[in-house]
């Protein structure tokens, strides 16, 4: 509803600052006040393509078109000086009641005037507005660059691989937030402000995408459990809200897809009976205790067993005792080594209650490693409303599809304002879960993943930086650069071919250039 109201507030706002300026140039004053046609009439007015109507719709990137706008109506009417650009800027657009009203009687419209910037200065902020717009419609709409900050996936993705994540496979959805800088998340790069303005939210909406979510997928979701301020510095641990599209993005395996049940048998995931078998590069890691005759060297942690260092934790000062992730090669590879005595792995049994564990009920002792089973819901389900399923739907009633959800005193369920013991499910849920199954915060802990969270498809790795190397020429995982995220066997490298692609592209200017002289 508040957008709707600042909706009209614009376009009400925009009659009062404009509808003599539209008469001055030939147009009729109640044309600055129908939506949309306002704006068509208005880029016949400052000479601009009809198309520039689209940019205004398109949340985001019509903040950045909006100072333009306001700058070229200015001109329109010969008011070309730098005090007057920054005036129409500055002001937020309310220059234009000053030409509307006070200097009025005093403007010519310029109806055949250039739209080529007067100056090299003018010229230079045009292109970086335009750039950044086509910058912002990329990262919002097709392509996003994303950072692994974690293990929860490691083997498949590391530590500092730099990705793009596709928002066109599972279909871009437009911004919520529509106030909010461009190409930046939550709070403003290297402060603890907010980089949107909370109150003005637009409905959720999707572009159709050509494909659904695949189970064992890696994709890229908003966390469902972000409610905290922690993103913007706020470590008071008060519950605050965030729009969905402002919640933590995290990047998960997606184990289970909707109409899935879930069971997790001493860490092995299990889908309607059967054993997850995934994708090859994918390399589950679990928590060993290992005994040695004598410590471990750095350099065996790291490059002959593939240990992210911050999970070889040192149990006693002898440095002969462990607690150490391993995928099941490496695990095999300790065992045979001479130095190491006994190594076992680190199961939590089912049967002690856990309240980090979804869906944090005493009905339901399970543990990270022993879990379920639990149904993955699907747009559709009729789902029965009791004591033993309320615990899993409460938060997807409640929260997740917006209702308003109250238990009397006598167990009776009300969902908004009717008892019921029903629930038609609104939309599809899925099971997000990290390969490091026992140092992953995931599904288990917060539950289902709703549809409207999810961001997009990893597509390749561009860039790769080993945190845990200092020399130089080791930094870089060239082996890793431009290569896909899916797919099967190793990961394929697209790096030679991008490099021969921009030498045949400058060389091919190049004729063409001399061709042309």
């Amino acid at each position: 509803m508040n957008w709707i109201i600042f909706f009209f507030a614009i376009q009400i706002l925009h009659f009062a600052g404009t509808w003599k300026l539209y008469q001055k140039a030939g147009r009729k004053s109640w044309e600055a006040l129908v939506p949309i046609y306002n704006a068509v009439v208005l880029m016949k007015i400052i000479n601009r393509p009809i198309w520039w109507v689209l940019l205004l719709f398109i949340p985001v990137i019509n903040l950045l078109i909006f100072p333009v706008v306001w700058v070229e109506i200015a001109r329109s009417f010969r008011k070309f000086d730098t005090k007057d650009t920054w005036l129409a800027i500055l002001s937020l657009g309310f220059y234009n009641f000053y030409l509307n009203y006070v200097v009025f009687d005093q403007l010519k419209y310029n109806e055949n005037r250039s739209t080529k910037p007067p100056s090299k200065t003018g010229e230079w902020v045009s292109s970086i507005t335009f750039a950044i717009a086509a910058a912002t419609f990329v990262h919002t709409y097709i392509m996003q660059p994303f950072t692994i900050p974690t293990s929860s996936l490691e083997k498949s993705l590391l530590i500092g691989d730099f990705l793009f994540v596709s928002k066109f496979h599972y279909g871009a959805k437009t911004p919520i937030s529509p106030l909010a800088l461009p190409m930046v998340h939550d709070s403003i790069p290297g402060t603890s402000l907010r980089s949107y303005i909370k109150g003005i939210e637009l409905p959720y909406f999707r572009l159709p995408g050509f494909q659904k979510v695949k189970r064992n997928e890696i994709v890229v979701f908003n966390w469902p459990s972000d409610s905290l301020a922690l993103m913007w510095g706020d470590n008071s641990g008060k519950f605050t809200y965030k729009p969905i599209d402002k919640k933590t993005n995290y990047v998960k395996r997606c184990v289970g897809i909707p109409g899935d049940s879930l069971e997790i048998k001493n860490g092995y995931i299990y889908i309607n009976g059967e054993r997850t078998v995934l994708p090859d590069r994918a390399k589950p890691q679990f928590n060993y205790y290992v005994d040695t005759k004598s410590p471990f060297t750095a350099d065996e942690i790291i490059h002959f067993y593939g240990v992210n260092p911050t999970e070889a934790s040192v149990m006693n000062q002898e440095r002969t005792k462990y607690f150490i992730n391993l995928d099941k090669e490496h695990a095999l590879l300790m065992q045979k080594d001479p130095k190491v005595i006994s190594i076992k792995r680190s199961i939590d049994p089912k049967g002690v209650y856990d309240p980090s564990v979804f869906p944090h009920d005493p009905q339901y002792a399970w543990s990270q490693d022993n879990y379920g089973p639990i149904y993955i819901p699907a747009k559709g389900d009729v789902i029965e409303l009791n004591k033993k399923t309320l615990p899993f739907y409460q938060r997807i009633i409640s929260e997740y599809e917006k209702n308003d959800f109250e238990i009397k005193e006598n167990g009776d369920i009300y969902i908004n304002g009717t008892k019921t013991n029903q629930y038609t499910i609104q939309q599809d849920y899925f099971w997000m879960m990290g390969d490091n199954r026992q140092r992953s915060l995931d599904a288990r802990y917060w539950g289902y993943t709703p549809f409207d969270h999810v961001v997009g498809k990893p597509v390749f790795i561009w860039m790769s930086i080993d945190q845990n190397e200092t020399a130089i020429n080791k930094k870089i995982r060239w082996e890793r650069l431009f290569t896909t995220v899916h797919g099967s066997g190793e990961p394929k490298s697209y790096f030679l071919y991008f490099l021969i692609a921009i030498v045949l592209y400058y060389v091919g200017k190049e004729v063409y250039n001399r061709r042309k002289k």
